[in-house]
């Protein structure tokens, strides 16, 4: 299970980007329409950093600003951590809880391609334990 290719646990959830120049009002508006926790920050189709909704709270909320007057820009985690798409699901485990991540984009030569969170990457883990314990009390 932990050998599978980021590929195929991320193809599970689309991602959302966003240019640099928009607001965060806007970015939450889509994270929230799309159920994502986390824009990819892209231009000139080159990933260059992360906005997540802890970001909202953390980076706009707690310090006052303004959600409608503040660009990404001035408030994403710019050159994120990347993985790639072949890496295995393991690693991508391991950089997210070494690091503290609940969002990693995945990146195939400097273009985002997708993203692996926190929820899905523990969703084959999960889809697993729900069918053994299936099987198991259609046993009992």
């Amino acid at each position: 299970m932990f050998d599978l290719p980021i590929r195929s646990v991320m193809e599970r959830k689309k991602f959302i980007t966003a240019a640099p120049t928009e607001t965060v009002s806007t970015a939450a508006r889509m994270m929230a329409t799309h159920d994502a926790g986390a824009v990819l920050i892209v231009q000139d189709h080159q990933l260059i950093g992360i906005f997540t909704e802890r970001d909202v709270v953390f980076r706009v909320i707690a310090l006052g600003r303004d959600p409608k007057a503040t660009v990404l820009q001035d408030v994403m985690t710019a050159d994120p951590k990347t993985l790639g798409p072949t890496q295995c699901y393991g690693h991508a485990l391991v950089i997210m809880q070494e690091n503290g991540f609940r969002h990693v984009p995945v990146v195939e030569n400097g273009h985002a391609i997708g993203i692996i969170s926190s929820r899905n990457a523990m969703d084959p883990d999960l889809e697993e334990f729900v069918a053994d314990q299936r099987r198991r009390e259609h046993y009992r």
